[in-house]
């Protein structure tokens, strides 16, 4: 009877396997993010996200009154220990003992913590001193995890796309040569220890955005029928720049060694608004692709990448919230599902299950292409006079003679306002150096306007794109 037993245990073990697998491959997650003077309480926030059909949340820290408010749900929980401890962490078990004690063990496991994040981006961040104590630190918090008694936790970090000094072909995928051995090396032989994920954030909408010439925009939006690439050394052929560009990552870790760690997406999604020189940023680009990879990543059957067919992508769509303090280019406030008032952006299903028919009509898209005239930046009405001043003071040193027309007896000194003069200086500064990179920004002080804001002999110079 044992015996019998035997193949009938083997069979429901592979069902469970089976089931567990299909499960895992549905979990689309979103990220919880908080940059916003306007948004939703915690509690709120966390029946918004249920009701989204999310089955995982991604904080960017370690808020307690969120991880309250997710105690006793069906939701996996991805935390963050800030950059800013990063260095003090590195060298200090102690501190990863306290941080571990104060910001998990008082939720866990009534709060379903499974992924702890050990900053954000830190790769891409200026200072170089940080990058050397990633890895440091990441050994320290899964140490004091390991002296809590937690071992269901999962440690790692999410990097940026720019860790690839080369990404085309994919098959030519390499990490940057100033962290391949002194920082991937490393972390690439922690994730594989301790069986986590390399974290990674795409999205397609950046590469697309930059040069819409030479990329197809449904190639980038997953929506393409007839554009492909196949790649010239490995052979294999790509449908969408979202498999492009994962498997790249997926090429440089091989280089290094390491062929078999698993990939999550940290973050992914595409803005539904923007500035005027951000082409492509509208609901019904971000609603079609953010249907179309909640598709790819909820599949019954696994779909993967090229490089890796069949093989499950956890992720978390990027974001809950438009949030109306991040600072930056317009995109960076535009990228939610959500207005802060609960409303949806745009329809979507984080299961997947919803069929294109039953979601309505989305609004045409307007701005897929450049816009074809010149676009000013103004001081934005009601901002800090100091912040502008200094603002202006930086414009104006910038540049040929850039604010000569505002000095008096210039054809734009009067009306001898502070806010005149920014925008003629902004406008100004603009025009030259948007081409290598300039912004119309100034620390969330600027607007655009495709209105000419000349008057009279005043001519204000407008960038054009």
């Amino acid at each position: 009877m044992q015996l019998a037993l035997v193949p009938l245990l083997i069979l429901l073990f592979c069902f469970i396997i089976s089931i567990s697998s299909a499960e895992f491959s549905g979990k689309v997650g979103v990220n919880y993010g908080q940059l916003g003077n306007n948004l939703p309480s915690p509690s709120e926030s966390v029946k918004l996200i249920q009701t989204l059909k999310a089955k995982r949340v991604k904080i960017y820290d370690a808020n307690p009154k969120i991880l309250k408010a997710l105690q006793n749900t069906d939701l996996q929980v991805s935390i963050m220990v800030p950059n800013e401890l990063i260095n003090n962490i590195s060298s200090n078990q102690t501190l990863a003992d306290q941080w571990v004690h104060a910001n998990v063990v008082p939720f866990y496991p009534h709060t379903l913590i499974r992924y702890l994040l050990v900053g954000n981006e830190i790769l891409s961040a200026p200072d170089k001193s940080i990058w050397f104590n990633l890895v440091p630190a990441m050994r320290k918090i899964k140490h004091a995890l390991k002296t809590h008694g937690i071992t269901k936790v999962k440690v790692g970090t999410p990097l940026a796309m720019d860790v690839l000094e080369s990404s085309f072909p994919p098959s030519n995928g390499t990490f940057r040569s100033d962290i391949s051995g002194s920082v991937i090396k490393p972390m690439l032989k922690f994730l594989f220890k301790t069986k986590s994920f390399f974290f990674v954030d795409v999205y397609t909408y950046f590469p697309w955005s930059s040069d819409p010439t030479n990329i197809d925009l449904g190639y980038a939006l997953l929506e393409s029928t007839n554009v492909t690439y196949t790649d010239p050394v490995s052979g294999l052929t790509y449908h969408n720049l979202f498999d492009q560009m994962v498997d790249a990552l997926i090429f440089a870790m091989k280089r290094l060694g390491y062929p078999d760690i698993r990939v999550w997406i940290a973050e992914t999604g595409w803005p539904s608004g923007g500035d005027y020189d951000q082409i492509g940023a509208n609901i019904h680009n971000a609603a079609i692709y953010n249907r179309n990879v909640i598709k790819k990543f909820t599949a019954k059957s696994p779909v993967g990448t090229p490089a890796r067919p069949g093989v499950v992508l956890p992720s978390f769509i990027f974001a809950l919230y438009n949030e109306n303090t991040k600072p930056g280019p317009s995109t960076e406030r535009n990228f939610g599902l959500l207005y802060p008032n609960g409303s949806n952006v745009y329809e979507i299903d984080l299961t997947g299950k919803t069929p294109e028919s039953e979601f309505k009509a989305l609004p045409p898209a307007t701005n897929n292409k450049p816009y074809p005239g010149p676009i000013w930046c103004l001081a934005k009405k009601g901002a800090n006079k100091t912040a502008v001043a200094e603002a202006l003071s930086y414009a104006c040193s910038q540049g040929n003679k850039t604010c000569d027309p505002i000095q008096p007896g210039g054809k734009c000194f009067k009306p001898n306002s502070l806010a005149q003069h920014a925008s003629y200086a902004f406008s100004a500064y603009w025009a030259q150096f948007r081409k290598a990179g300039g912004s119309c920004n100034f620390g969330g002080l600027a607007i655009q306007t495709i209105e000419d804001p000349s008057y009279g002999s005043c001519k204000f110079l407008g960038a054009k794109l």
